[in-house]
């Protein structure tokens, strides 16, 4: 069985940081493009980062760049996202997403884009 499993989040306070893990089962992550999503209720889900199958050129939204850092380590079929400074905006589900490469060397942006999904972690900022 394909699947994918987030771990890390938790409750923090502004300005801490957290690591989440994607680990990968069932198929090999070296040949798909990751991302992070993450999404709160009642709104849509927004891109986080991703990150292509060489672990090049890694993509952040502006929400959360210059404190957020994806990175992949393939031979443990793991995706990371190292967050920072985190602030009460970040609170959130996040998932990760894979979908194979194919022909594009760039990760996509868009959540259509990837087909195989985690069941999410929770994260909360709050004093």
């Amino acid at each position: 069985q394909e699947q994918l499993v987030e771990s890390g989040g938790g409750l923090v306070q502004p300005g801490d940081s957290l690591r989440l893990s994607c680990v990968a089962s069932g198929f090999t992550l070296n040949d798909y493009h990751i991302a992070w999503f993450r999404q709160v209720p009642e709104k849509e889900r927004e891109g986080v980062s991703c990150i292509g199958t060489s672990g090049g050129s890694p993509y952040y939204w502006d929400s959360v760049k210059g404190r957020f850092t994806i990175s992949r380590d393939n031979a443990k079929n793991t995706v990371y996202l190292q967050m920072n400074n985190l602030k009460p905006e970040d609170t959130a589900v996040y998932y990760c997403a894979a979908r194979q490469a194919g022909q594009w060397v760039l990760c996509p942006r868009g959540t259509v884009a990837y087909d195989k999904w985690g069941q999410g972690t929770q994260v909360t900022v709050s004093s």
